[in-house]
């Protein structure tokens, strides 16, 4: 499976420590992250990350764009809530973009977690009949 990860700047060490926590469930599948989100992610659990461009400079763009490709099968965005952002309209394109392609997808630790345990079990194996 092929698992985006971004985290905005508030969550970045809530979504290090998930990986750190289920990183011998991530090493199994593929991961792309946002450039810093992934950097601190490799750092810490050594799992190798296919890195696009951070989240300002158009990295989120660039998972959307894979979203729409049908190249993601499931989506963990760890999102701050209560900090305003610029790019709100970006990532509400991204959930959409996830809608509309049913790419699973968690906006916090308690869904990621749902997530990433129904992945270990093989509940979204039928993404990958759907990518044919």
């Amino acid at each position: 499976m092929k698992i985006a990860l971004i985290a905005h700047e508030k969550k970045k060490e809530l979504m290090v420590q998930f990986c750190i926590a289920y990183a011998g469930i991530l090493a199994k599948h593929q991961l792309c992250a946002t450039a810093t989100t992934g950097n601190l992610i490799a750092e810490a659990t050594g799992l190798e990350i296919n890195k696009v461009l951070s989240g300002p400079h158009g990295g989120e763009d660039q998972i959307a764009a894979r979203i729409s490709y049908n190249e993601i099968d499931v989506l963990l965005f760890f999102r701050d809530p209560l900090t305003p952002t610029t790019r709100e309209r970006e990532e509400l394109n991204i959930l959409r973009l996830c809608d509309v392609h049913n790419v699973p997808v968690a906006t916090n630790i308690a869904t990621a977690e749902v997530i990433i345990m129904a992945l270990e079990r093989g509940d979204l194996d039928w993404r990958e009949i759907s990518r044919q």
